[in-house]
This record gives C-alpha cells, sequence and structure tokens, in this order.
C-alpha cells in the first residue's frame, strides 16, 4: 500500500524565471509530512510535478525507486498519487457526484451507472463527514462543503500518497476534527501523506517530520516534535519574526461610521444589530453557516435583504451594487479570493484600478496613472512579483490576497469588509496583513473582519460579534476575548 518518493535535484522554470532550484528530500513510505513555506517558497508547484499537473525543467522524480515523469495527473494517479488542490477544481455545472467521478465514470454496459456513482458518492461523502445529497449542484455549495467534496473526491481515487494543500482552509473546528480522524485511518493503512498548512498548530499536531521551502529551494527537515511553532515560522522566513500583532490602541470615543439596524437576509441573517466606530475593527465570528458572509453580501447588494436599515457616516443608505457602495465609501473583499476577489488573467494594473477606473481617466484612460497606482500599491503593501506587468494569477497566494486588499483600498473607503483576509496565506503575509488592517485602524477607517481563526480575532479585534444560524449570540469586548467564549457563543452551549 505505502508508497515512497525521492526528488532528485528538481528545477522548475517558467519561461526565463525559475521557480525550483535543484530541491532534493526523499518521502518515507507511510509517513506524515508537513510541508512548510512562505506563499511562494516552491511548495505547490512541487507537489504538482508529483501529482503530474506540472512537468519538471531538471533533475529527476524517483517514485518505489523508479525514475518517473507524469504526463497528466491520470498517470499520476493511476500510480497511487492524488492532490487535493488547495483551489477548488470543481465544475460548478455537474453534481457532486459527477464531479467525484469526473474523467473514471463508472458504467454499465455502454450507459453511465448514475446510481452506482451516486451510492459510491454518498459512502465517500460520509466518510468526510458532508451530508449532502449526491446530486447537488457545486454551484450550489458554500465554501466549506466545497473544500470537503474536493477530499472526499480524493479518497475516491484510492489513494496511496496523498497530497493536502491547505485542507483545513475552509472548516470549522469540528470538521477539522473529523478529517484528523480520517488522516489517522488513512495512516494506518499506510498511506504516505504530505500535509500543506500555513496553520502551525495543525502541522504541529498531525505530522511525523516537517520538510521547509524557501524561495524555490530546500532549506530544512526534521522530526515535528523537535520544532516548536516560532522555529517552524523562523525557518519559513528566513529570519526571527517578532510578534504577529502590535498592541491594540483603542480608538477615541465617536460617533458611529456604520450603524445597522434590524437587517435581515432570507434564509441567513434576522434582525442584526451592530455600530462600528472610527478607528476600531469589528470582528464577526460563527461556525460555517453563521450567516456572517450572507449578511455582509446583503448590506453590500449581492443577495436581497428583507428588512432593515444601514447609516454610513450618519446618512442612511441602501446599495444595489458593491460599485455603488464603494462610490459611497464602503468596500468588501470576498472569502473567495479567486472566484470573485480577482480576475487571475487579468494583469496586476487592471485588477488593482478596477474599482477605481474614475481616478485614472482624464477622460480617457491614462495607463501612467494606473501604472503609478500599481509601483505605490506593490511598494506599500509588499507584492512580491518578478513583474509588474503579470497576469494576477501567476502570483502566490500570499501575494494575490494582497493584491486584493490594495484593489478594494483604491476607492480609499472609509469603511473596509474583510472576509477571510488571511485564508491560505503563510505566516510571513499574515503578520503583513494584520499590520495592515491595524495601520487602516489607525488612519480612522472602519474595519469588519470576518474570520474562522480565533487567534486572528482576538488578536487583532477592539470587539467581537458572535452570530450562530443567523442571529447575534453576543457581542464581546477586548477584555473578555478568549477562545472558550467565542466556542461557546458560536455553538450555543455558553
Amino acid at each position: 500500500m505505502s508508497l515512497s518518493v525521492c526528488f532528485n535535484d528538481v528545477v522548475k522554470d517558467f519561461g526565463s524565471v525559475r521557480v525550483l532550484h535543484g530541491v532534493s528530500f526523499d518521502l518515507a513510505p507511510g509517513r506524515m509530512v508537513g510541508l512548510l513555506g512562505e506563499n511562494g517558497a516552491g511548495k505547490s508547484t512541487l507537489v504538482k510535478i508529483l501529482s503530474g499537473y506540472e512537468q519538471l525543467s531538471g533533475g529527476s522524480l524517483e517514485v518505489d525507486g523508479v525514475v518517473r515523469h507524469f504526463a497528466s495527473s491520470r498517470e499520476a494517479e493511476a500510480a497511487g498519487i492524488v492532490l487535493i488542490h488547495q483551489e477548488f477544481n470543481l465544475a460548478d455545472d455537474l453534481t457532486v457526484a459527477q464531479n467525484i467521478f469526473l474523467g473514471r465514470e463508472l458504467r454499465r454496459g455502454w450507459l453511465l451507472d448514475e446510481a452506482g456513482m451516486r451510492r459510491a458518492a454518498r459512502d465517500v461523502l460520509q466518510q468526510v463527514g458532508l451530508d449532502i445529497d449526491p446530486d447537488t449542484r457545486a454551484r450550489d455549495l458554500i465554501v466549506a462543503e466545497k473544500q470537503l467534496v474536493e477530499i472526499a473526491k480524493a479518497l475516491s481515487r484510492h489513494a496511496r500518497l496523498l497530497v493536502m494543500d491547505e485542507p483545513t482552509a475552509t472548516l470549522t473546528p469540528s470538521e477539522t476534527q473529523r478529517l484528523f480522524e480520517l488522516i489517522a485511518r488513512l495512516r494506518s493503512q499506510g498511506v504516505t501523506i504530505v500535509y500543506i498548512s500555513h496553520k502551525l498548530e495543525e502541522v504541529e499536531r498531525v505530522t511525523d517530520e516537517i520538510v521547509v521551502m524557501r524561495d524555490g529551494r530546500f532549506v530544512a527537515r526534521g522530526p515535528t516534535a523537535d520544532h516548536t511553532r516560532q522555529q517552524m515560522a523562523n525557518l519559513m522566513v528566513g529570519r526571527e519574526l517578532s510578534d504577529m500583532f502590535s498592541p491594540r490602541i483603542t480608538p477615541p470615543p465617536a460617533e458611529p461610521l456604520l450603524s445597522v439596524r434590524h437587517v435581515s437576509v432570507p434564509g441567513w441573517a434576522k434582525d442584526v444589530s451592530f455600530d462600528l466606530r472610527p478607528g476600531e475593527i469589528l470582528g464577526f465570528a460563527g461556525l460555517v453557516g453563521a450567516g456572517r458572509t450572507e449578511l455582509f453580501e446583503g448590506l453590500l447588494g449581492l443577495r436581497p435583504r428583507s428588512a432593515g436599515e444601514m447609516w454610513l457616516a450618519g446618512r442612511t443608505v441602501s446599495f444595489h451594487t458593491p460599485r455603488e457602495a464603494a462610490h459611497e465609501g464602503m468596500t468588501y473583499l470576498s472569502e473567495d479570493r479567486k472566484g470573485c476577489g480577482l480576475h487571475t488573467r487579468m494583469s496586476l494594473q487592471e485588477n488593482l484600478t478596477l474599482m477605481d477606473l474614475d481616478r485614472h481617466a482624464r477622460p480617457r484612460l491614462d495607463p501612467r496613472s494606473e501604472r503609478r497606482a500599481l509601483e505605490k500599491a506593490v511598494a506599500e503593501f509588499g507584492i512580491r512579483t518578478g513583474s509588474l506587468d503579470a497576469p494576477a494569477g501567476s502570483l502566490s497566494g500570499g501575494n494575490q490576497q494582497k493584491l486584493a486588499m490594495a484593489k478594494v483600498l483604491q476607492p480609499n473607503p472609509r469603511v473596509v469588509v474583510l472576509d477571510e483576509p488571511t485564508r491560505g496565506v503563510d505566516v510571513g503575509a499574515k503578520r503583513d496583513i494584520y499590520f495592515l488592517i491595524q495601520r487602516l485602524a489607525a488612519e480612522g477607517r472602519g474595519v469588519v473582519v470576518i474570520s474562522s481563526e480565533l487567534i486572528e480575532l482576538i488578536g487583532l479585534c477592539h470587539r467581537v460579534v458572535v452570530m450562530r444560524a443567523g442571529v447575534v449570540q453576543a457581542t464581546l469586548d477586548a477584555d473578555h476575548l478568549t477562545e472558550e467564549a467565542l466556542i461557546a457563543h458560536a455553538t450555543g452551549t455558553h
């Protein structure tokens, strides 16, 4: 059942840019290996080579002692190597069952065995704890459900080596615990697992050893038990990391920038009220399905709301589109970075200025003005890119997130809503984003942070609103922010 892998001096070039520089290490059979590194370190490229999605430019890959060159992911899967993508790889128009068996459909004679695929899909969905109809269209799933379908799809391929790239990024604590139990079962069956995650507490908990990459190079490996989280973080960034959060500054008393009263979003949020003051970072906590994202989509005009009122800077407002909201001084960064936050095939410049084209049109669009804005954003937000003319999709996850944040800040909003701002982001970029959020508040803006990471909310926020089943359960100030309190209110056990 087990499978061993050896990377021998692996090199990968994209055009004239080298992203992997002679990477060499091995993966022993039946081991649980944490593959660590900042965004852009080369982790995802390396595992895409292993799983047949990319071809190496130099060096070799050995599987069970035999040099292999996988021309496609199908060839790698035939050898027992399966990758669970960080970014979803589902066909929205197909059902869950069709997605799970896409490319390897079950047949009865000349016909597809639809009933057999539904039964098998239901079994594998049960393994990951997802209770949905296999005939549900992928487009109708929420983000966390899509992640679990990706995991189920990988399990259905009977992997001997399973690569998990940020598998818990969208999962609740209970779903994460179920995944860890599943991982333990797979390990007991001899499956080799490569676990890529920026959540170092998870790496510490589930892996046997760590391999660290930096700037496309192998830099260290060793038993997980011999490394603290701080040591792992320092190896990833190549320097000592100071505190993740700067000291919290209490904003002076002031009238609210944003006031929401008795807002309801059908099916998602009911009778929600809150205030956001200048200089305040207001968190929203809750389990998946609590209605946090949908509440703000209703406020921004992305979905209908059935009741309630909203005031921005003392003026009654009601938005029909996010563009209208941005014009009035309120912007929103979606939790779905690639689906809604960025146009990955467009250039950095086009993405950056898309929400604020009026500023760069006099009266025609001025590319030089856009270029100056991009150069300023790259410097100010620490966006690492090989070329200013590169498409947004060529950036690492952390740098894409910085670009997306720069984009929503282009209109110079007074209120910024950030939904899962550090999902899938490495520890160095995460710290940069935390400092940026605190800087926005220090400038007198109001910042809303919707997050599933409790430590993030505790470290950043002045107050946290906790929602459950669409209803506000509590609003906790900084002095009462603990993981235990947030979980208790979110689960209804307080």
